[in-house]
């Protein structure tokens, strides 16, 4: 749940987050009142919501979790929400996600103009390293690049573990098979 809370945190579009926001109750068909507590709920700056569960493994909470799961989904059908099961990630995802929400914070994007100055240096994209180094002590810029990677200014995969090495580039960037980095 942690790491879905980052993805959706990092996702420009979601203005709004709830853990556990509300506890819906229905009636199963032999009259049985049943209930669940979704894990996650999302407003978009489009005004549409997603509340979300975010098992351990495709078959966590058995067979009612599948029930619940699709009582919460017509619920969420009939007031124009959507419910997901979000998949866990993938571990090297998730712990460069970990990673970089550390960063997130505005007194990474360091002293006046250094911000500027790491959007610059990946205008092409190069290794991490390269790029820091070109604007000066590591120490202090690593902290910019890595909030910029976190909001998405500056982009990298993020599907192999982040090092020094790591091809980084701007918004956008496809990444490195498209032979631009190195």
């Amino acid at each position: 749940m942690r790491v879905q809370l980052m993805v959706l945190d990092r996702d420009a579009d979601v203005t709004g987050l709830a853990g556990r926001p509300v506890r819906l109750l229905w009636r199963d068909p032999r009259g049985q009142v049943r209930s669940w507590v979704p894990q996650l709920f999302a407003r978009r700056a489009d005004g549409t919501a997603l509340l979300a569960d975010c098992p351990s493994h495709p078959d966590a909470g058995g067979e009612r979790a599948v029930t619940a799961a699709v009582a919460v989904a017509q619920a969420c059908a009939h007031i124009g929400w959507t419910y997901r099961r979000l998949p866990p990630l993938d571990d090297v995802l998730a712990a460069n996600l970990k990673w970089l929400a550390g960063y997130r914070h505005p007194r990474n994007a360091g002293r006046l103009g250094l911000k500027a100055a790491v959007i610059e240096a990946f205008t092409r994209p190069r290794p991490l390293i390269e790029g820091a180094e070109a604007i000066g002590d590591p120490v202090e810029v690593l902290p910019c690049v890595f909030h910029a990677l976190w909001h998405g200014e500056l982009t990298a995969c993020l599907d192999t573990p982040l090092h020094e090495r790591v091809p980084v580039g701007p918004r956008g960037w496809s990444g490195p098979e498209t032979g631009d980095a190195g």
